[in-house]
């Protein structure tokens, strides 16, 4: 594994970031052989759960999605026995490949909208963002009927599709979308400003503008060029596996699954190029014009040598159970299994490895980690004591 850090300030790649003391991103080390892995939710059972997630409408319900197109929802009690659905739209939904039901987000204030968000693909040739609404008289289920579609993206072909939802702070709904699929970008899609394949988008929906069913924000970075798209955030991504926030300073996390070579972790700026497909990783992809003026290296990057060969995105641990987690990107990878901390100095710790496949990380209420696996089972990491 090759480690960087996360600001070079000396390296021309990595221009207009801002330059930070790595002294303040370093953590404590974690003490070896600490933390564990257990079964969360050791009754239920899920199909290919690719998402997890937890509304703040103090009801403590999980809510897990599955890749075939429904959501369960159920109490977040370990000894829980039943899961119902939320929401079913598996006749809705195309799975081949890489297709599914790939992410959900409530609203910020679903405990007064009822608003959920979902990326599904109708189609193999398409993916859209919709937005449904629970139920008048159930709060465990969501009407069917409520659809609203507020943005579709083509689909070249049936992988690379990224899904992953999420609020920000501002209040805006930020979209990872990866660059289409096909070997190497063969469409240069992630360099692309004029499609939205290969960025993460941010749009505001509780606004509308003209022919629209969401607005744009008035500072989203390329708002009145005609040559981009305004939705996009940041770009250059091949496929941005799951992002997340971090709670405590809003940063931006991504996993972003390599090519042939490597995986990398990118702290998403606003208007960054992080380079798919000039570069995989820090190197360039393939040999071609490597011209990485204006782009943005990862924070971390490793190879796969080991087995490790798909990477997906995790969180920066906030919750009170692992206390020396507090502060680390907890990440793992689909095919090893196994499962690392990262702070933003770039130091990079394995935690353990697990033989699962990770297809998603997850937090409840209270900030705690869970990890959607596709043995059908979700994961808590935990303390060794």
């Amino acid at each position: 594994m090759k480690r960087i850090g996360f600001i070079l300030c000396s390296i021309s790649l990595l221009l207009y970031v801002s330059c930070s003391d790595e002294s303040d991103l370093a953590l404590t080390p974690i003490p070896q052989n600490s933390i564990t892995i257990t079964n969360a939710f050791s009754n239920l059972i899920f199909s290919s759960p690719l998402d997890l997630q937890s509304p703040e409408d103090g009801t403590n319900r999980i809510f897990v999605a599955e890749k075939g197109g429904v959501i369960k929802t159920f109490e977040n009690r370990e000894l829980v026995e039943d899961a119902s659905t939320f929401l079913d739209i598996s006749s809705r939904t195309a799975t081949t490949s890489e297709l599914g039901l790939l992410g959900i987000a409530f609203h910020p204030k679903y405990s007064t909208n009822g608003f959920l968000y979902v990326t599904y693909t109708p189609s193999e040739d398409l993916a859209v963002i919709s937005r449904f609404k629970v139920s008048e008289t159930d709060i465990n289920t969501i009407d069917e009927s409520s659809e609203t579609i507020l943005l579709q993206i083509p689909q070249p072909f049936t992988n690379h599709n990224g899904g992953q939802l999420a609020f920000g702070s501002d209040g805006y709904l930020y979209i990872a979308s990866g660059d289409g699929g096909g070997s190497g970008d063969p469409n240069g899609n992630a360099q692309n400003l004029d499609n939205l394949l290969g960025k993460i988008l941010r749009i505001d929906v509780n606004m509308e503008d003209p022919g629209l069913n969401y607005a744009i924000p008035t500072d989203n970075p390329f708002v009145g060029d005609e040559n981009a798209r305004s939705e996009i955030y940041a770009y250059g991504l091949r496929n941005p596996w799951r992002f997340s926030f971090d709670v405590q300073t809003n940063t931006i996390w991504t996993g972003d699954v390599g090519q042939d070579e490597l995986e990398e972790i990118n702290i998403i700026e606003k208007g960054g190029n992080y380079g798919w497909n000039i570069l995989e990783g820090t190197s360039c992809y393939q040999n071609t014009d490597c011209n990485t003026t204006r782009t943005i290296g990862p924070v971390f990057e490793y190879g796969h040598s080991t087995n490790d060969k798909s990477i997906t995105g995790g969180y920066v641990y906030r919750g009170t159970k692992i206390p020396e987690l507090n502060g680390y990107y907890i990440y793992g990878d689909f095919v090893s299994g196994r499962i690392w901390a990262l702070d933003q100095s770039g130091n990079n710790q394995l935690l353990l490895g697990t033989g699962l496949g990770i297809s998603s990380f997850g937090t409840d209420a209270s900030n705690e980690l869970y990890i959607c696996s596709f043995d059908g089972k979700i994961y808590q990491l935990m303390a060794d004591n």
